[in-house]
């Protein structure tokens, strides 16, 4: 296998980087100071940041599709993804954020060409935002099988009722996909359909934002409420029953883009890290001199390229052979990462002293944010008995 970049992809890596140290890191701390003033309103510094990644051309990097996007493979665009990953706003200021990218994916794939028309077309062209609302605190995240929430056919409308939570993204979202349960008595993975759900729609009703480790995030991790929300049928996407199987189709590239964008918080951590321990005098030596410092740093890096090298593989079996046959792969770096990126941050943390906890620091929030990637797109614990269950099948 061969990880070198194409010109077209090494160009873009080339212009994503540059793009990322002259406007979006610098952009950050009024971005995050204007978010903390106006809830969670884009702010117009973000907003410029957005023009101008558009009219560079650097925008929609993650579709494959060359109609829509740029048609990356997926081990092209990883490259990039870490380089997004390097800022809480990097994905955003190239229109490459979650849930929208997973959003706009399966509307690129499942969507009906007016669906595309009325729902697609405005995300691709950055006029409007999405949220996957899927998660409920009645059912067990891990297992989207056992969804309470509900959709009932009345004539040419559905009717949904039911309780989600952590639909990231709500607030300014203008539509939900929405995983609900259209035929209670099929098989468990027949049970659920995708279906658009338009935020102004009576009945779709945004609770709150949910505090996640002190802070609610700029959309929010939001508790809704389906109260008798009446769309038409023509909003499910695929057949009636298709939910599950879309959601699995969703996961692949979203793990690869979760993955490396937490490779690139790790990479930012570990700079901060070095150029911390070279500036601090302690006990007669710089903290770089000493030597379980050295250590963490010699770890770190090396965590970080392994992890590295393990994300290439999945993308590069992905693009090759197919999502089936590199799920594998895929429950591994996601496990893997998830737990990467929280040794690096903490050993940041460790050496910044008080200042690593605090918010003068990017490093707290990179921490706080990267954590709930062990239980995002299925828990640890989960992709654990997976790979263990598929590894015992070989010794049968």
């Amino acid at each position: 296998m061969d990880f070198s970049l194409t010109p077209k992809a090494e160009e873009l890596k080339k212009r994503v980087a540059a793009f990322m140290d002259a406007h979006v890191i610098p952009a950050e701390p009024e971005v995050q100071r204007a978010m903390g003033e106006s809830g969670h309103e884009e702010p117009q510094v973000l907003m410029e940041v957005r023009k101008k990644a558009k009219a560079e051309g650097l925008w929609n990097l993650f579709l494959p599709d060359k109609e829509h996007g740029a048609g990356l493979t997926n081990a092209e665009y990883a490259p990039l993804c870490e380089l997004m990953g390097r800022s809480p706003i990097g994905a955003r200021a190239f229109n490459c954020m979650a849930p929208d990218t997973g959003n706009m994916e399966i509307l690129t794939e499942f969507g009906t060409p007016e669906q595309k028309k009325k729902w697609l077309e405005p995300c691709l062209a950055g006029e409007i935002r999405t949220c996957f609302s899927m998660t409920e605190p009645e059912t067990a995240g891990s297992d989207p099988t056992q969804l309470k929430t509900r959709a009932v056919r009345d004539g040419d409308y559905y009717v949904i009722n039911g309780h989600k939570w952590f639909t990231s993204g709500a607030i300014g979202a203008s539509f939900a996909i929405a995983m609900v349960v259209t035929d209670p008595n099929a098989e468990p993975h027949r049970r659920a359909s995708q279906i658009i759900v338009p935020t102004d729609t009576p009945g779709f009703n945004l609770i709150r934002p949910v505090p996640v480790m002190g802070h609610t995030g700029g959309g929010g991790h939001c508790e809704i409420v389906y109260k008798d929300c009446r769309v038409p049928v023509t909003n499910v996407l695929g057949r009636e029953g298709d939910g599950f199987a879309i959601a699995q189709a969703r996961l692949g590239p979203g793990r690869i883009h979760h993955c490396m964008r937490m490779i690139g918080v790790a990479e930012r951590a570990l700079e901060l890290m070095c150029k911390r321990v070279k500036t601090r005098w302690t006990h007669g030596s710089y903290l770089a001199d000493k030597a379980n410092i050295q250590e963490w740093i010699a770890d770190s890096r090396i965590e970080i390229d392994s992890a590295r090298l393990m994300v290439m593989l999945a993308a590069w079996k992905m693009d090759t052979a197919g999502k089936k046959e590199a799920r594998n792969e895929i429950s591994m770096i996601k496990v893997m990462v998830a737990n990467m990126v929280m040794r690096v941050t903490d050993r940041a943390i460790q050496v910044h002293g008080a200042a690593g906890v605090s918010d003068d620091f990017p490093i707290a929030r990179m921490w706080r944010d990267s954590r709930s990637l062990r239980i995002a797109d299925g828990p640890d614990e989960v992709h654990r008995q997976t790979i263990a269950r598929r590894e015992l099948r070989k010794y049968n």
